[in-house]
């Protein structure tokens, strides 16, 4: 039976319908994306991480948002060229949605409530280097930023978060998603 987190509906790049119920079974990592963001490299570990796990079952799942200093201005269709162009991406993507403030998708909402709190590197930094530079970061269980990171195990449940600055290929990451893909 799906859990409530794979009966959210969402739409592909492309507008299809879908949800994380598509990918029942598999190993989720849930990560909100931006095309013009100082994160945006991390694509290549993504890509990276997809292709080296997903014979064993993971899918990485990236979910455009632009409301981190608007990094994310592009089209759909834009959006998948740039990523399709700069870092041959081929894990599935979806439409552009809201994962902080006013419009929060039902998606986010459930992602964040179920997981309130990302592990990050050197105790929140990330969060304080944000501030420093006057950006508001809102509380603790808000996406804090692009390439905030979800792990979502073969049944349904979010099991982890980690923050925008812990690159996908980090040693917490990887050794997550090999856990949950051996169970």
């Amino acid at each position: 039976m799906p859990t409530e987190i794979e009966t959210i509906a969402v739409s592909t790049i492309d507008g299809a319908d879908a949800s994380l119920g598509d990918y029942a079974g598999k190993v989720r990592l849930v990560v909100n994306v931006a095309s013009k963001c100082g994160l945006t490299p991390q694509y290549e570990a993504l890509e990276a991480l997809y292709r080296k796990y997903r014979e064993r079952g993971l899918e990485v799942l990236a979910f455009p948002a632009n409301e981190f200093g608007h990094q994310e201005p592009g089209t759909e269709a834009e959006i998948k060229e740039f990523c399709s162009t700069n870092y041959q991406v081929s894990f599935p993507m979806f439409r552009k949605i809201v994962v902080k403030g006013e419009g929060l998708h039902p998606l986010y909402a459930r992602l964040t409530a179920e997981r309130p709190e990302a592990h990050g590197l050197n105790g929140g930094e990330f969060r304080t280097k944000l501030e420093g530079y006057g950006i508001k970061t809102g509380a603790p269980s808000e996406v804090l930023w692009n390439f905030e990171k979800f792990l979502v195990d073969r049944q349904g449940k979010v099991i982890g978060r980690f923050a925008p600055d812990v690159p996908p290929d980090a040693e917490l990451i990887v050794s997550a998603i090999e856990r949950a893909l051996s169970v």
